[in-house]
């Protein structure tokens, strides 16, 4: 009897040690992270949502493995202990390849002057007066030669006393390598969603109310691009952690800047999920990036909105919003964070 009750007990012990095993770096704790627990959610636009643009629909089923994910967006702080450690240097700060360029761009299309093809990245300027229209960009973005991490408003601006604001002008490429270094990697779109939600089926990470937009995010309030009210206490970027984080304890998964994500952009990607009636499991995105209004580049999503989000443009601090971004375009309103997989 006792043989048999030593089995018993030994063998329930093994299976609590397989387990721990596998639940071991689910309780516990690791700085800088949260543990996002495996579950499934409506992922996309909701019903009532307005401002909700045809490519964050339909909305679908999405089920996830648990995952940690960091509780901030990466700091210039963090990213100086990566080029400290790394010597790396960035997409902004390399010399423009004409060759490489001409690749995602229409057959034919000249070169630009030497003097124009320097490195440099995109960085925001705003308008002297109100626009007619907000459907081209090139009026509130300028291409600043000498505009990288470390300038990110241009060769006399620089990240002195900003330790812990969000880093920028980042290519695609530039954040992966920040993830090899920390063994992490990018979230992926389903992730960053579910992440942000925390749980609601809420158009907003706070919930349903508009007017407290300037409680929970830096975004811009005003007219855009000409006058920004800073109503939320800022007109540009803002220290990670300034506004009230989320139901799963994460901050700025609205507004502040946009993140950068694994998935390729596809403008019919959540039509094809849907078309496809399975349980859709950890999805990575499609193969390929699509996008008849920029047919040429090799876009990813990014997620989250930035400080030039305005309501009357994008309203991109809505946790369904998406958008697409040229993966070798930096620019001073995307950043990113990481995510550690246990599986």
């Amino acid at each position: 009897m006792n043989k048999i009750f030593n089995f018993s007990v030994s063998f329930a012990f093994l299976l609590f040690n397989i387990s721990c095993r596998e639940n071991l770096a689910q309780i516990q704790p690791i700085e800088g992270v949260v543990w996002i627990k495996p579950g499934s959610f409506l992922q996309g636009a909701r019903p009532n949502d307005k401002m909700a643009m045809s490519h964050e629909k339909p909305a679908h089923v999405v089920s996830l493995d648990g995952f940690y994910i960091d509780i901030k967006e990466v700091t210039n702080s963090q990213f100086t202990a990566f080029i400290n450690a790394t010597n790396y240097v960035t997409l902004a700060e390399r010399p423009i390849v004409w060759e490489e360029m001409q690749m995602q761009l229409p057959p034919g299309t000249p070169k630009p002057a030497d003097s124009i093809l320097q490195a440099g990245a995109l960085t925001f300027k705003a308008a002297p007066t109100k626009l007619p229209n907000l459907y081209d960009f090139s009026q509130w973005w300028n291409w600043t030669i000498g505009a990288d991490w470390r300038h990110p408003q241009g060769p006399t601006s620089n990240i002195e006393g900003k330790d812990d604001y969000p880093v920028v002008q980042l290519a695609y490429e530039d954040a992966l390598a920040y993830c090899e270094w920390a063994g992490r990697s990018l979230p992926t779109e389903a992730q960053w969603e579910f992440a942000a939600r925390g749980g609601q089926e809420t158009i907003y990470t706070w919930g349903e109310d508009l007017e407290l937009l300037s409680l929970h995010a830096n975004s811009w309030e005003g007219s855009f691009p000409d006058t920004n009210l800073a109503a939320d206490g800022f007109v540009g970027l803002a220290p990670t952690g300034s506004y009230p984080a989320n139901l799963n304890g994460l901050y700025d998964m609205s507004g502040n800047v946009w993140e950068w994500t694994q998935d390729w952009y596809d403008t019919r990607y959540y039509r094809e999920l849907t078309s496809r009636n399975d349980i859709i499991k950890n999805p990575l995105g499609p193969d390929s990036s699509y996008n008849s209004n920029n047919p040429y580049g090799l876009e990813k999503v990014i997620r989250g909105g930035s400080f030039l989000c305005n309501f009357a443009y994008c309203a991109s601090y809505r946790s369904s919003a998406r958008m697409a971004s040229s993966i070798d375009t930096p620019s001073e309103h995307i950043g990113f964070r990481t995510v550690l997989n246990i599986h």
